[in-house]
């Protein structure tokens, strides 16, 4: 992860380029220039060793990269595509036939004829009014219960889901009859 130094005394081509400057000095064995002097035989060798080293990182990154708009695509044969058509139907098949079976069954008709049963005669009215009463009776019933689930508001609840009626005064008045009738 660092670059810490190894003992070993091998060193491989790429600790060797690592190591190499890339840039050469300029006067590697002649005395230091102080500015005045001028070297030109050494400007055009240090432009070509530029040159090389260049050359050399172009070479290996055109190695390293994968040009895959070159590469071969496969196309597939008209033959190849309905075999592989026919096969996606049949799994298909085999899968939805799997998954019918794991539906619930739906619920059971009450009757084979229900155009029959809506052409037929509608609920008498005693028989509307007595589901009512029996509303009624079962609110004045709950209502009488102490519980604390059963809370005042849970049985006004119930009592304007079956009857319509939101308190014990809104029942008496619309449904005076209902009431006597179970108290006496």
């Amino acid at each position: 992860m660092g670059c810490c130094y190894s003992s070993e005394t091998e060193a491989t081509e790429q600790d060797r380029d690592e190591r190499k400057p890339l840039i050469p000095h300029p006067n590697p064995d002649s005395k230091p220039s102080n500015g005045t002097e001028r070297n030109c035989a050494s400007l055009p060798s240090a432009r070509t060793d530029e040159q090389a080293l260049l050359s050399s990182i172009l070479t290996k990154t055109a190695l390293n990269i994968i040009d895959v708009s070159a590469a071969d695509s496969q196309g597939m044969e008209q033959h190849e595509y309905m075999d592989k058509a026919r096969q996606y139907s049949t799994k298909l098949a085999v899968l939805s036939n799997t998954l019918s079976l794991k539906k619930p069954p739906p619920l059971p008709a009450l009757t084979s004829q229900p155009h029959q049963v809506l052409a037929g005669d509608l609920v008498p009215y005693s028989d509307m009014q007595q589901v009512s009463k029996i509303a009624a009776y079962a609110y004045s019933a709950i209502s009488q219960i102490k519980h604390p689930l059963l809370s005042p508001p849970c049985a006004q609840v119930i009592s304007t889901a079956t009857t319509g009626a939101a308190t014990a005064e809104d029942l008496e008045t619309k449904h005076p009859d209902s009431i006597n009738l179970y108290l006496t």
